[in-house]
């Protein structure tokens, strides 16, 4: 927990898998820690999983795509809050692997989840496109399981 507080993380663009039941706190310490990113000056986008998805539908229908996704790869920090919730739909998992691809050692992730990081492969659906956005989003990764 120390090496998390101090940031380094971050500084390596390193991703951060807060895992564990409803209550114990997961979305709390990703705003906790967003919030110090950002008295730290730097750039940090929030998003429920479900809003992210809708987000990028909606951007994919008014031609706002590029724009969405250039802006969610500058952010320093992206937080995805309840990752899991639901199967992924082929766009999205597309976007996804766009996402983290663009951010992909340039920048961190930072994903709060209900489901331990084994459960991830099958939630996102496609076995071939669930291996390379995890490839992205884990090797990096330091896993944080609350109780």
């Amino acid at each position: 927990m120390a090496n998390l507080a101090n940031g380094e993380w971050l500084k390596r663009n390193q991703n951060l898998l807060i895992t564990g039941p409803t209550g114990c706190g997961k979305t709390y310490l990703a705003c906790a820690i967003g919030n110090h990113a950002c008295r730290q000056g730097l750039s940090v986008s929030y998003y429920r999983a479900p809003r992210l998805f809708e987000a990028l539908t909606i951007a994919h229908a008014n031609g706002t795509y590029q724009r969405l996704i250039k802006s969610i790869a500058k952010s320093k920090l992206l937080i995805i809050d309840d990752w899991g919730l639901d199967q992924l739909s082929s766009s999205h998992r597309t976007d996804l692997l766009e996402i983290m691809e663009d951010r992909h050692g340039s920048s961190c992730t930072l994903v709060t989840s209900q489901l331990p990081t084994i459960q991830w492969h099958e939630s996102i659906g496609d076995p071939t496109l669930a291996d390379a956005i995890l490839d992205r989003l884990l090797h990096n990764a330091h896993k944080l399981p609350l109780n």
